[in-house]
């Protein structure tokens, strides 16, 4: 292992300030040509707006299956965060590197570029991918451009490793995430005729109360012997807010709430319900009074859950390679879960803690990053192997 060549890629990536909000064209641009230099082809996956992209490698023989090595390169804003130094430059202070992205994710990338001559002598027969995204700190979207851009069928990739940070345990499931964004739109109205109007936050109060009682629900009927914590489906409202004043019946509502689904749950039955409640009961009463008004519900984010693989490929490689002898879940969403909806097996594995990312001094101790490294290194070695 290199650990000044480790380091040195490490500090590049840090440089780059990739908060979701900006462009990561730069890290993306020095990273291929990175590549090109070892004589490595990259091909990008763009956003919308041409601003962001995605970079997708292969080494070693253009062939079905292999090794994906999948890292996001955009990180979350430090704006309001008390940092002790720079946050976009790498810091070694008391056995531990300190920088915005750090634990959450660059590092795990850095020690994947820094490899990528060796596992060129090592993939001779396996193929290694580097997959490396955009927008996953805000729903995991860049990575869909990307899967969608792969082979299908027999010519995916095998398998993926997520390189979440995991302290290097190997994480075979987590919970899916589903954010929306519920609008009501009533009838204004002078406060003291509340009838001739339709109150949109009356309407929204009643939704919360479904919400409510979903939540309730499946906090009765926690999964026996579940590693999660808490061991259920949980709800969160995160927003709500409408109206302009005391007097004034509200006109509008909006509320922003989430489930977070177990891997076995099933969101149908959410979204069902919730379809009827509005469809059946509380819009046919609102109409009655106004027949303008709407209540439209969109998903802004849904990430689906990891799914425990029984005799899985990549929990089986990975536990082969950390020596672990179980596995772990994590509370936390990565894109893992999209990677198997693509039809690879995936695991998360990564160095670092997740409870140091998003922080001010966010860090990753020397150790992790030197674990992370020799995880790689046993990897080319398993990939020459085969």
């Amino acid at each position: 292992m290199d650990t000044a060549h480790d380091r040195a890629l490490f500090d590049r990536l840090i440089g780059f300030d990739t908060t979701s909000a900006k462009s990561n064209l730069a890290l993306i641009d020095w990273a291929a040509n990175y590549l090109d230099g070892h004589g490595i082809a990259t091909r990008l996956t763009y956003d919308a707006d041409q601003q962001k992209a995605n970079l997708f490698a292969t080494i070693g023989p253009e062939i079905p299956g292999g090794v994906v090595l999948s890292g996001h390169t955009d990180v979350v804003p430090v704006d309001g965060q008390d940092w002790s130094s720079d946050p976009f430059r790498l810091v070694e202070r008391d056995g531990k590197f300190y920088g915005r992205g750090t634990a959450d994710m660059k590092g795990f990338i850095a020690l994947a570029l820094a490899r990528a001559e060796r596992f060129k002598q090592q993939a001779r027969r396996v193929p290694i991918h580097y997959a490396f995204s955009f927008d996953e700190e805000v729903g995991c979207h860049g990575v869909r451009h990307l899967l969608a851009d792969l082979p299908t069928g027999e010519r995916r990739p095998r398998l993926a490793i997520i390189g979440e940070p995991t302290l290097m345990t190997v994480a075979n499931a987590h919970k899916g995430a589903t954010i929306l964004t519920t609008r009501i739109t009533g009838l204004e109205g002078h406060s003291s005729a509340p009838d001739k109007g339709v109150n949109a936050i009356m309407a929204g109060a009643e939704i919360l109360q479904l919400i409510g009682r979903m939540a309730e629900e499946r906090k009765a009927k926690p999964v026996a012997g579940s590693p999660f914590e808490p061991p259920y489906t949980t709800f969160n409202v995160g927003v709500i807010e409408g109206g302009t004043a005391h007097n004034i019946v509200a006109r509008d509502c909006r509320i922003v709430w989430q489930y977070r689904l177990m891997p076995g749950d099933h969101d149908h039955d959410i979204k069902e319900r919730l379809g009827r409640f509005v469809e059946d009961e509380l819009l046919p009463r609102m109409r009655r009074v106004h027949p303008g008004a709407a209540i439209v519900t969109e998903a802004d984010i849904d990430l689906p859950c990891l799914v425990p693989e029984p005799e899985g490929a990549a929990e089986a490689l990975v536990r082969e390679l950390t020596g672990a002898n179980g596995t772990s879940v994590v509370s936390f969403g990565t894109e893992a879960g999209l990677f198997q909806e693509a039809g690879m097996s995936a695991v998360v594995c990564g160095p670092g803690s997740i409870e140091q990312a998003h922080k001010a001094d966010e860090f990753i101790s020397l150790d992790q990053f030197a674990q992370g490294g020799r995880f790689l290194d046993r990897l080319g070695d398993w990939v020459a192997k085969q």
